[in-house]
């Protein structure tokens, strides 16, 4: 019923976390960011600091930096 949370992997040598912020809406969206392309993988909105905090801890990250 109850399950331990698992921290998630990702290719840490092919993509970087981000989240990405909106200027004309505010809106935020966590996800990756390949390095070669640049293309962007959404994985979840992020509405409060909460959402934000439940993303890094998803996948084991102390800081995420953002991109407008």
């Amino acid at each position: 019923m109850f399950r331990k949370k698992q921290k998630q992997e990702y290719d840490k040598n092919r993509f970087t976390p981000v989240i990405r912020c909106s200027i004309c809406t505010g809106e935020q969206v966590a996800g990756f960011k390949d390095i070669q392309t640049g293309r962007f993988e959404e994985v979840m909105l992020i509405k409060d600091e909460k959402d934000r905090k439940v993303f890094m801890e998803k996948y084991g990250l102390s800081e995420v930096p953002r991109e407008y």
